[in-house]
């Protein structure tokens, strides 16, 4: 995550870099062109008490149009920025003091005031060049301005000299470069520091949008008017991913959602009731705060999966479960075994009657049958956390199909195994599917079927329309099972005849649960059972 962040960096910092640098050296073309121009005008409008090119009108015009031709041709060169924009500011430097000791000397000398002009080129070149270079030209436009002095006086071209005047300028082109070096560097820190500032923040929005779409629970907010103004991917995956646009509102993303959040603002001290999206969705529980303290503010919206906290549940069950058959295992075995041998004695007495013998075989039967229970429960207490795997499901089903008609002398045309596409993949652990899917073919091998005909099983799976999740079903064609029955089969120790135990199912749902996955039954109309397994989506779940 560190790694994408310094990334990103390091490909912001140059472009604002650059456009930071060019920036000022292009305003202040501008700046150049625009007296450049007003120069040439001024000159150009007819008589006048101008002081402008009174000394040689030749030389003020010659230099006025070159400095114009010169910021026109600067313009491209900064938009094209072919040369270096080091190179440029000096070149531009140059041609600034040049031109401008050109146009004061044609104009009069120092005393038309034109070389003051030259200390806004100075400072200009200081905050655009870094480092000593700025006081290299205030000392190029010193000697410049002196020159121009001292070749004035000797050719007695002016009446008057202005040498004071010139060390005067001089030194106001030092203190402007020095004050101007020292105000551009404390500029460049502060750009720089906002520039990283921004950055950081930047990045800060990057990772904690990550981080919102990336969570295990659903994130909402709803403004005042019941718009969506964020939505995550976990929430929208719990919503059974609807069609959504910017700024959808909630009753048409899940009208169930938006009653709930108009009865939580009714009344906030209303404890919200857990609500399905679909179906073959787990029960989402949602919770609503107001965000910041205006009356009308939005809501934040947490939707949190069910199969979460019924996961904790299960754990502290098994716990619970676990202390207890550690109590009583050996309490209940040590007798159970004493029994079940003295019935397998007594069983092999000559002296018993036909009668007797039907009753010891009872007391048989029913002892095995405690001792499975016995063990099935320890089986619960005593299961070890789920290590997840991401498989192909059809290439695993497909093997499964094969051991289990071999273990149970059945033909592979009886179970038949349908899934597509044939890439689904579910993450879950291998050896509690194994035995999920055991329970349930077995079921449908010695239930799933009609009177004097052929056991048929089909295990067929997907992706579902709703949640885009995969399924698995096991489908017998059977009678079914009655409706009350139905509602009853999950729990522990129900069951409808004399020799199992009731745990079957119940350890089965258990087993899915583990995984995060759902075991639903659905009756077919035409006859029939269907149990259904839904996994989560592989990309992600979080075990």
């Amino acid at each position: 995550m560190l790694s994408l962040f310094r990334a990103n960096t390091t490909k912001i910092k140059p472009t604002q870099k650059q456009a930071r640098d060019w920036r000022p050296l292009a305003y202040f073309n501008l700046y150049r062109l625009a007296l450049s121009l007003l120069f040439l005008i001024l000159f150009l409008l007819g008589p006048s008490p101008s002081i402008l090119g009174s000394h040689s009108s030749s030389l003020f015009l010659g230099t006025a149009i070159f400095y114009v031709c010169f910021s026109v041709f600067s313009v491209f060169t900064i938009r094209r920025r072919k040369i270096s924009l080091q190179r440029q500011a000096q070149t531009q430097v140059l041609i600034d003091i040049i031109a401008l000791t050109l146009l004061m000397h044609s104009s009069g000398g120092l005393t038309s005031g034109i070389g003051i002009l030259i200390a806004i080129a100075i400072a200009g070149s200081s905050i655009i060049l870094a480092g000593r270079q700025a006081l290299l030209y205030a000392a190029i436009a010193s000697l410049a301005v002196l020159g121009e002095q001292v070749y004035a006086h000797l050719m007695g071209l002016f009446s008057t000299t202005a040498y004071t005047l010139a060390g005067i300028l001089g030194t106001t082109f030092f203190a402007t470069a020095l004050l101007a070096h020292v105000l551009a560097t404390r500029i460049r820190e502060s750009e720089a520091l906002a520039a990283q500032r921004g950055i950081d923040l930047a990045n800060m929005e990057r990772l904690n949008e990550y981080i919102i779409q990336h969570m295990d629970a659903g994130i909402i907010v709803v403004d005042e008017n019941g718009r969506t103004r964020l939505v995550n991917e976990s929430a929208w995956y719990l919503l059974g991913m609807p069609a959504m646009e910017d700024n959808t509102l909630l009753n048409k993303v899940s009208p169930e959602l938006a009653d709930m959040l108009l009865a939580w603002v009714k009344d906030p001290g209303a404890t919200p009731k857990p609500f399905r999206a679909h179906s073959d969705s787990a029960d989402i529980l949602p919770k609503f705060t107001t965000l910041g303290r205006a009356p009308h503010g939005g809501v934040l919206i947490l939707l949190e999966d069910s199969s979460h906290v019924t996961q904790q549940v299960q754990q502290m069950k098994l716990a619970s479960l676990g202390r207890l058959t550690a109590s009583i295992a050996h309490e209940i075995r040590n007798p159970l075994g004493a029994i079940s041998h003295a019935a397998q004695l007594l069983a092999e007495s000559p002296s018993l009657d036909k009668a007797d013998l039907r009753l010891a075989e009872i007391i048989q039967s029913h002892s095995v049958r405690m001792n499975h229970i016995v063990e099935n429960i320890l089986q619960l207490s005593r299961r070890e956390r789920s290590h997840p795997e991401v498989i192909e499901l059809k290439a695993w089903t497909e093997d499964f199909a094969e051991e289990f008609c071999s273990t149970e002398n059945l033909s592979r045309d009886q179970l038949t195994v349908d899934i597509h596409p044939e890439n689904v993949t579910v993450q879950v652990d291998t050896s509690q599917l194994q035995q999920i899917l055991w329970n349930l073919c077995t079921n449908a091998a010695k239930y799933g079927h009609q009177d004097e005909e052929a056991v048929r099983i089909v295990i067929r799976g997907g992706i579902t329309e709703e949640s885009m999740g995969p399924f698995l079903d096991i489908i017998d064609f059977g009678k079914g099972i009655d409706p009350e029955v139905a509602q009853q089969m999950f729990e522990p120790f129900f069951t409808t005849g004399t020799e199992s135990t009731g745990l079957g199912l119940y350890i089965t749902r258990e087993l899915c649960e583990c995984n995060k996955a759902r075991l639903a039954y659905h009756a077919i109309p035409t006859g029939g059972s269907c149990f259904r397994i839904n996994f989560p989506d592989p990309k992600r779940i979080t075990l």
